[in-house]
């Protein structure tokens, strides 16, 4: 093994346990904002496990789109929303997280189950090289066209949602009913005060306490 190989396997293993201690850290902590920040952590795991496979182009979309895209816009939706009410006790929870936990393990051992039956043998086609954003773009919009459509609506409605949510304002009651009264009008001018400009008779009226004693 020379240097090369032993700098590939240390950075793979930093990665994984990067990227498993953060997917834990998204499940196991209660507060949703530090779980949004740890899932940016795990995404960024995986853009440097794909730098690791010399797949450059999918890191670099790995960071643009996940990272600065949809875990910006999950930060947003939790921030804005700001939910203020408290944790409730829920009866019978135990039954969510133990069918919560099962799940998992389910999944956990389909993957692991995948892993180790799958031939992890070298492809023996010519490496794509320079022209990597050339072949997916090819790909993209030939044999993969209505998938990568369907990607786009579907983060159009995550878009749309996250504004919905962001417009959401609490209106206290009373600024409800005042909004409900007819538009405000200026009151009439009194005629006493109009006629204190005109320098009509009706000045004692409008004048002051002080100028009538004088």
């Amino acid at each position: 093994m020379n240097l090369a190989e032993g700098v590939q396997i240390v950075s793979f293993g930093l990665l994984a346990l990067m990227m498993i201690g953060a997917a834990l850290g998204v499940v196991l902590i209660t507060n949703i904002v530090y779980s949004a920040f740890l899932l940016g952590g795990v995404f960024i795991s995986m853009a440097g496990l794909y730098l690791l496979l010399n797949a450059d182009f999918v890191a670099t979309a790995q960071v643009l789109i996940y990272v600065g895209a949809v875990n910006v816009l999950i930060l947003f939706a939790i921030m804005l929303v700001n939910k203020r009410q408290d944790f409730a006790p829920v009866p019978n929870a135990w039954v969510r997280r133990g069918a919560t936990a099962l799940v998992c393990a389910g999944l956990f051992a389909l993957l692991s189950t995948m892993v180790i039956s799958t031939p992890w043998s070298f492809s023996t086609q010519q490496a794509v090289g320079d022209g990597a954003i050339v072949a997916i773009g090819k790909h993209f919009f030939t044999d993969f066209l209505l998938p990568f459509e369907l990607a786009s609506v579907l983060l159009l409605m995550a878009l749309v949602g996250a504004v919905i949510l962001a417009r959401r304002e609490f209106i206290p009651d009373d600024t409800l009913t005042a909004l409900q009264q007819p538009a405000l009008t200026l009151p009439e001018r009194p005629r006493e005060l109009a006629s204190v400009g005109a320098g009509s008779p009706d000045r004692t009226l409008a004048a002051s306490p002080s100028e009538q004693n004088k």
